[in-house]
């Protein structure tokens, strides 16, 4: 890590990253004209095709030198000799625990497998407790993370920030050890407890010496993009959620007028993935629990003499196909909208050559990723084994979303049917908005899942930026006993996990380095005063979530570029490693039916298939831009 105790210098941190691959003669040809360029004009402000070309050439520079796997030897990754796929079910279908989606490398991504880096090894050693503690983390949650007043992302709406967080329970979660690390408080803190205690990441065993300042963390969900928060990570969890349903369908229970996942006599919902639970966790995760539903009656339909099992397998299939090309095609452009993204992210799925031309070539054989697009473009590992790492962990963190209350309108009329306080719907009250009580004047008539879908679509979620976390989010009573502010574990999880500091991150994705805080702020003396302040006047000490919600964002970014380098490495990743995506794509792999409910699908077919009230208000936009709402 990049702090003043380390003895790596920034100059040997750039020179120390280890190429996983050589590119081709054409792609050295293009990253050396695109550095050139970038020079005078970074890549966006080039002209939108021009600037997807830069990101596309960009990509292959940091699978090259930012992918690096999280064990020593690949002999973790097991191998078809010693674990060969007997169950020949798993050739064409998801194994809910993630193995075998490679053959040859049968453990590589499942379940219980490390966390990767974006960094070499040695760059993301654990910290010393003293470089742990430094600064305070606490503090550092108190100065930066503290909401004073809310700051809308006006760009967005809700289901954008709920649509994050139930895509990132698919894709990691990390394992808590019993041991506990005091954090002391500052002087004139108001938290409620006399100290403050957090539970440590739970290392893995110690495989190789390099474990010992290095050491892994494993994955506790799988990290292919397979659904794994609604259908488990394991097969036990999935057998559980269809086990009332010998045609392929999850178990779901009708109240009233809504379908709602089934609970558990705790209130718990069942499903694969159910921590950190509230509303918007209960929409979307009853939603494509509806979508499997839909698509397991279009291929009972379709294959009447199926089983339950081959119903499930491929519908499973569709479904995750259907949230990856959602989240690639829609939800990034709200995010990240600039021409080049929206162009560069279509290409991701498409090609640069566009839907049209990309169907119908399909048939024939695979052409290069970057016309044609990453399905069915042919499986690549960049030379080093999947996984997802701690680094894009990281750049996840964003907390800021969440607003602090959310205002339900009915989906029909537009009239205001309650504003709910968002502690009152997390954890096993996120069925709250949907109980009479809520609905005081019409008490007969709760909220609907169609009325909770419209108002998000119409509320803005919380910009990314600084001091925007929400009150309750800083002193959040988990259902395990715990208070946990959540902007101190930001802080704290990505130090214990090796994540370089702001500067060293920045250096080691080739990115230009601020070398003073009024430059990281962009010419903002008040908070540049207030940084320099919390980290004794040194730069290199700044926690990369930190910086990355000071800098100032490229025009349309909803996040940093900081961040955004991390997320167009690892978003065409979880694509390209995929044989499911990247590989057997096609009718072929999820039957013609099937293969067609995904070119057809989108965010709004899937509301609009479950709730059609909707249809008349989602507007002809992005449906995760703010929805222009009833009679305006």
């Amino acid at each position: 890590m990049a702090t003043e105790n380390n003895t790596t210098t920034p100059a040997q941190e750039e020179q120390e990253l280890t190429p996983s691959f050589k590119p081709s003669i054409a792609e050295r040809l293009a990253i050396t004209t695109f550095k050139q360029i970038n020079k005078v004009t970074p890549w966006y402000k080039l002209p939108g095709l021009v600037g997807a070309l830069n990101l596309a050439v960009l990509r292959i520079e940091l699978r090259q030198f930012n992918l690096y796997d999280g064990y020593a030897s690949g002999a973790a990754q097991g191998n078809s000799i010693n674990e060969p796929l007997t169950d020949k079910r798993f050739l064409g279908a998801r194994h809910s625990d993630g193995k075998f989606n490679s053959l040859e490398m049968p453990r590589m991504g499942c379940t219980g497998m490390r966390f990767g880096h974006n960094f070499p090894r040695h760059l993301t050693e654990k910290p010393t407790e003293e470089e742990l503690m430094t600064p305070n983390p606490r503090l550092i949650s108190n100065e930066f993370m503290t909401r004073h007043e809310f700051i809308p992302a006006k760009t967005l709406n809700m289901l954008a920030a709920a649509w994050i967080q139930f895509q990132t329970h698919d894709w990691f979660n990390h394992e808590e050890s019993s041991q506990l690390v005091d954090i002391s408080l500052p002087k004139g803190d108001d938290w409620p407890h006399k100290n403050m205690q957090l539970h440590r990441t739970k290392p893995d065993k110690v495989l190789d010496p390099s474990d010992v300042k290095t050491p892994g963390y494993k994955n506790s969900n799988t990290a292919w993009w397979d659904g794994s928060q609604i259908y488990g990570s394991t097969e036990a969890v999935t057998q559980r959620l269809r086990s009332k349903n010998p045609d392929g369908k999850l178990t779901m229970e009708k109240v009233g007028r809504e379908t709602f996942l089934p609970r558990d006599p705790d209130r718990n919902v069942r499903t694969g993935f159910n921590t950190n639970w509230w509303v918007g966790m209960e929409m979307l995760h009853t939603l494509f629990a509806l979508e499997h539903n839909a698509i397991c009656d279009k291929l009972k339909e379709a294959h009447p003499d199926w089983t339950g099992d081959q119903i499930f397998d491929k519908a499973r299939l569709v479904n995750c196909a259907l949230m990856a090309k959602i989240h690639t095609i829609e939800w990034t452009p709200a995010i990240l909208a600039h021409p080049a993204l929206k162009i560069g992210m279509n290409a991701n799925w498409f090609g640069l050559a566009g839907e049209r031309l990309t169907k119908a070539a399909a048939k024939i054989a695979p052409m290069n990723e970057i016309i044609r697009g990453i399905p069915g473009s042919g499986v690549d590992q960049d030379g080093v084994p999947y996984s997802l790492t701690e680094e894009f962990v990281s750049v996840y963190r964003m907390h800021s979303l969440m607003p602090d209350e959310i205002a339900f309108h009915s989906a029909t009329t537009g009239a205001h049917l309650s504003t709910i306080p968002m502690p009152s719907m997390l954890f096993t009250g996120a069925r709250t908005p949907f109980e009479p009580t809520h609905t005081p004047n019409n008490p007969n008539h709760p909220i609907t899942f169609a009325d909770a879908f419209y108002s998000f679509g119409t509320a803005n979620p919380g910009a990314i930026t600084t001091n925007n976390y929400p009150a309750f989010m800083r002193a959040l009573t988990t259902p395990d006993g715990q208070t946990r502010d959540l902007g101190t574990i930001d802080i704290l999880r990505d130090r214990e996990r090796g994540v370089p500091r702001y500067c060293a991150f920045r250096r080691l994705l080739r990115l230009s380095v601020p070398t003073t805080f009024l430059e990281l702020t962009d010419g903002d003396e008040a908070l540049a005063a207030r940084l320099s302040k919390a980290y004794n006047g040194k730069i290199e000490l700044v926690d990369a979530l930190v910086g990355s919600h000071a800098e100032k964002v490229i025009p349309g970014f909803g996040f940093s570029e900081t961040a955004f380098r991390v997320f167009i490495l690892m978003a065409s990743r979880r694509l390209k490693s995929d044989r499911f995506i990247a590989g057997a794509w096609g009718e072929e792999m999820y039957t013609k039916e099937g293969f067609k409910w995904v070119e057809e699908g989108g965010m709004k077919e899937v509301l609009g298939r479950h709730f059609p009230e909707l249809r008349a208000v989602m507007g002809d936009g992005n449906a995760f831009a703010p929805w222009v709402g009833v009679g305006k």
